[in-house]
């Protein structure tokens, strides 16, 4: 099974390469969401560090949903999905294969740029390395939670939307808790439980969301 698992990594990673267009359009869009608030609140660094957490994760929260709609769609499209729901492995692995090819070429990158975008809002070196933490933490569990709603979605007009509407209500806690643990860490509190949080609802999503996942794609498959 692992060997499969990282088969299909490999394989969707090199899919990604080859679409180049869909990879750039998610981090440049975290890029500019984060760039444009300090240009138009102004050089105020007292409410730039304010509103920092929040703006991180919520441009996070929403350039990970931008590349939901592509996470099974095209492998739908051309039958490739059906081929590997007959395969006699577990179809959770197949899933959580997908889902770190998508965080590797969708969530990583946010994570990485996360401190050289964080210098805009002077936020402070403890302050950062807790917005790498959270973002490291938070953006597996957007991407699993997110694969439920992209396999629900599969073959529906409009998908795109409808996935928004889906995950975005599981997506709360963890906007929640990952700005709030950045911001606690500003005021000087710690955010230590806030990150603890995080890692229980990664630990979860780990658990539940892959056999979801699956129902749902077998559900959309037939």
């Amino acid at each position: 099974m692992f060997d499969v698992f990282i088969a299909v990594v490999r394989r969707d990673l090199l899919l990604a390469m080859r679409r180049r267009s869909d990879v750039l359009t998610t981090l440049f869009f975290f890029v500019i969401v984060i760039t444009l608030f300090p240009l138009g609140i102004g050089p105020e660094m007292s409410v730039l560090r304010g509103i920092a957490p929040g703006i991180f994760w919520v441009a996070a929260l929403l350039a990970s949903m931008l590349a939901l709609e592509h996470l099974f769609s095209i492998d739908y499209t051309d039958g490739t999905l059906e081929q590997m729901l007959l395969t006699p492995q577990p179809v959770f692995i197949l899933v959580l294969g997908k889902v770190l090819a998508h965080w590797l070429v969708t969530g990583l990158p946010l994570v990485l740029l996360s401190p050289l975008l964080g210098l805009q809002y002077d936020l402070s070196t403890q302050a950062l390395a807790t917005m790498m933490l959270t973002l490291l933490i938070g953006t597996p569990a957007l991407s699993l939670i997110g694969a439920i709603g992209a396999a629900l979605t599969l073959g529906l007009r409009g998908g795109g939307v409808l996935v928004s509407l889906l995950v975005l209500p599981l997506y709360i806690p963890v906007l929640i808790f990952g700005a709030g643990a950045v911001e606690a860490t500003v005021s000087g509190l710690g955010g230590a439980g806030h990150v603890s949080m995080l890692g229980a609802i990664l630990i979860l999503s780990l658990i539940l969301t892959p056999i979801a996942t699956s129902a749902a794609l077998r559900i959309s498959a037939e």
